[in-house]
């Protein structure tokens, strides 16, 4: 597989952490969270600098990809802390994680690319896993007096799946302008949370080590990462192997002691893997195309 693709995938690794570290942060509210981890993700930009290239200071940078960068970055998190807080989790969740079947799905409208049948296979198996992981193998209860929490759920999947297809748009810009999208995001947060949440900052050394995690990695390298995925990488793959986030997530908590093993987390296992390997099929299977450029 391409270089540019696990780079890709190692943010949806990374990811796997948000959930056991955003457990350990303590009480801190979603927006003054996101305003401190996005800070420090600023940070990890501008330390890599010394090693990534960076735009030219003759480069004009689009004016839509600071749209698109910024949209996609402050506009998931508000919009799915807004669902939270308007519909059940476990509805909001689900209805949030459709963006990697809409990645592999819009990729089929990008120039360039072609989806294949393994494609949505592997997206479909993938979310067939999703659903047993954030359901708990339960059932699902949607809800007409949550239609706006479960509107804000889908707005959240539609903008995280149209920043990474868009992001391909514009490979000639460096990585390292995801450095001033994570600054944005930190400022704009900041204000939302000074306009609608009770200030709880971290308690104890252990929580600021928690957040200060949230903000290196998943919140950080990540989204560096991801960029060099969705701009170089095989974006079908990536996107059918994003559900594999949940999944990781979820055996990260389990060797923590914070959840239990079971055969709903075995089935989801198979399901996910699967499906990855499935949508992967073709690019496993040859020479990387030119389309797929090393990082």
């Amino acid at each position: 597989m391409g270089r540019a693709t696990l780079i890709g995938f190692s943010a949806v690794a990374m990811w796997a952490l948000l959930a056991l570290l955003t457990d350990a942060s303590g009480q801190v509210p979603p927006f003054l969270l996101s305003a401190i981890t996005f800070a420090i993700g600023t940070c990890v930009g501008l330390a890599a600098r010394l090693v990534m290239p960076v735009a030219d200071r003759s480069q004009k940078i689009p004016r839509q990809v600071w749209v698109i960068g910024i949209a996609g970055l402050f506009g998931y998190h508000f919009f799915y802390f807004t669902a939270l807080r308007n519909a059940p989790a476990v509805e909001a969740s689900l209805i949030a994680y459709l963006w990697p079947l809409l990645i592999v799905f819009g990729s089929a409208l990008m120039p360039g690319e072609r989806l294949a049948w393994n494609h949505v296979a592997g997206a479909l198996l993938g979310l067939a896993g999703t659903v047993l992981i954030v359901t708990k193998g339960g059932g699902l209860a949607f809800d007409a007096r949550y239609a706006f929490g479960y509107a804000m759920a889908a707005v959240c999947a539609l903008l995280w799946s149209s920043y990474s297809l868009l992001s391909r748009r514009f490979p000639s810009v460096p990585t390292s302008i995801v450095t001033w999208f994570c600054a944005a995001t930190s400022m704009l947060s900041l204000a939302c949370h000074l306009l609608l949440e009770k200030t709880v900052l971290p308690d104890g050394l252990g929580q600021w080590l928690a957040v200060i995690g949230l903000g290196l990695m998943p919140v950080g390298a990540a989204f560096y990462a991801w960029d060099i995925g969705v701009k170089r990488g095989n974006i079908q793959v990536l996107g059918a192997a994003s559900y594999a986030a949940p999944l990781l997530s979820t055996l990260v908590l389990i060797a923590a002691g914070v959840a239990e093993p079971s055969l709903r987390i075995l089935a989801a296992c198979v399901l996910i893997t699967g499906g990855a390997a499935l949508a992967a099929k073709s690019l496993l299977m040859r020479k990387p195309a030119a389309k797929e450029v090393n990082a």
